[in-house]
């Protein structure tokens, strides 16, 4: 048999679990209404908030909104693509990882593929058009430079979470029991993606900023796109290194992710 190529086997993997989920399209229909329904669930609090007081952490209803949109389709792909990382432990506490272990093709591979959920196009879907909507409400002008910048902001978001979410996977194999301490990372850092950053309390400012850099995700290119005034605490040029550290940042992970593969000695599975 004919040795099959790396990106080959990731698109027929890919290809076959995407099938498998359409198989029941009315299930599948629900799915995704029912994340779809969860980003205007989450808005409210950004309204309230905004409709109390005109401005929050320096930002306007309509610069928030970018923000929200913005975070909530950087998150929403990530999710997608790398949220089935966080079940890692499941796999080793049922001696199940072991049978990932024994077949040719690379564990995260395997990790990544195994459980696509496309149902999580709603929650990245309904960010998106309240990101394309925002662009308008905030009047961004439709130069070369901000025309990239609405473009790598999304990418680099994604980059960033997915690689959050690789560290978290890989803690679990060191610390079995951590889901809720590696949760503060992942799910945390989506949180404070989409608030202003200015309005985040100095430790967590400081923690998102620069342990898990959630604050550069979508805070940082929303001031600068909307021609806002960041506090000293950040700096503009920020907003264009979103893709760069999320790539630095896969570099580290995926040297923690050998590190805790060699780490781990079974379940006696």
């Amino acid at each position: 048999m004919a040795e099959v190529s790396l990106p080959r086997l990731t698109r027929i993997l890919v290809a076959s679990r995407i099938r498998a989920q359409l198989q029941y399209r009315a299930s599948f229909a629900a799915d995704l209404f029912g994340q779809a329904m969860l980003i205007p669930l989450e808005f409210i609090e950004v309204y309230a908030l905004l409709h109390a007081a005109p401005v929050f952490g320096g930002l306007t209803l309509n610069q928030a909104t970018l923000l929200f949109g913005l975070s909530s389709l950087a998150f929403g792909l990530a999710d997608m693509v790398f949220g089935q990382l966080d079940n890692v432990h499941r796999l080793i506490k049922e001696g199940r990882l072991e049978v990932l272990l024994t077949r040719p093709t690379p564990l995260l591979l395997q990790l990544v593929t195994q459980d696509i959920q496309l149902r999580r196009l709603g929650r990245a879907g309904v960010g998106l058009a309240i990101y394309l909507w925002a662009i308008g409400a905030c009047h961004v002008e439709p130069t070369v430079r901000n025309l990239a910048l609405l473009v790598l902001a999304p990418l680099g978001g994604v980059l960033i979470h997915g690689a959050v979410f690789l560290f978290a996977s890989a803690t679990l194999f060191f610390v079995l029991d951590g889901q809720q301490a590696v949760n503060a990372f992942t799910y945390g850092g989506r949180y404070a993606s989409g608030l202003p950053g200015a309005a985040l309390m100095t430790p967590v400012k400081i923690f998102f900023s620069y342990v898990v850099p959630a604050t550069l995700i979508a805070y940082v290119p929303t001031v600068v796109l909307t021609g806002g005034t960041l506090p000293a605490f950040w700096w503009p040029g920020w907003a264009w290194l979103t893709v760069p550290l999320g790539l630095a940042m896969w570099a580290v992970m995926l040297g923690w992710w050998r590190l805790a593969i060699r780490h781990y000695t079974g379940a006696g599975g």
